[in-house]
């Protein structure tokens, strides 16, 4: 007698994911400085029925809250252990920008391990094209 295999966690959220009905949840990676260039993507996936995730911190903007520069080191890591649950969360990722440095290059890879499709603004930045 065989029994079935337990789901696997990825097995889990999707099946909830079904259950709810929810729509394609996108997660927007690339450099800090397409801020902008990032929330004209948000719009632009929104409005085509799908919900977004994306990076919630400018860093490379003052803010008293990474003013400090040994929490602003600790709060970088917290923020990429966050975009990284963001990507295991989406669907899909679209990457912004018309530049690929070595977070965002670490983000796809780590997307691409998951088995999560990859889009691109522009596709001539995708590191393994």
């Amino acid at each position: 007698m065989s029994y079935p295999r337990p789901l696997t966690p990825e097995e889990v959220l999707a099946d909830a994911k079904k259950r709810l009905s929810l729509p394609r949840i996108v997660v927007i990676c690339g450099s800090t400085r397409f801020m902008i260039e990032m929330t004209e993507a948000e719009l632009r996936e929104t409005t085509a029925g799908r919900i977004v995730v994306k990076p919630g911190c400018d860093m490379k903007s003052p803010h008293e809250l990474w003013s400090d520069p040994v929490e602003a080191e600790a709060l970088k890591v917290r923020l990429d252990d966050l975009h990284r649950a963001k990507i295991r969360l989406a669907d899909e990722v679209l990457v912004v920008g018309d530049y690929v440095g070595d977070s965002t290059r670490a983000e796809i890879a780590y997307a691409r391990s998951l088995g999560k499709p990859v889009r691109f603004t522009h596709p001539e930045v995708d590191p393994d094209a």
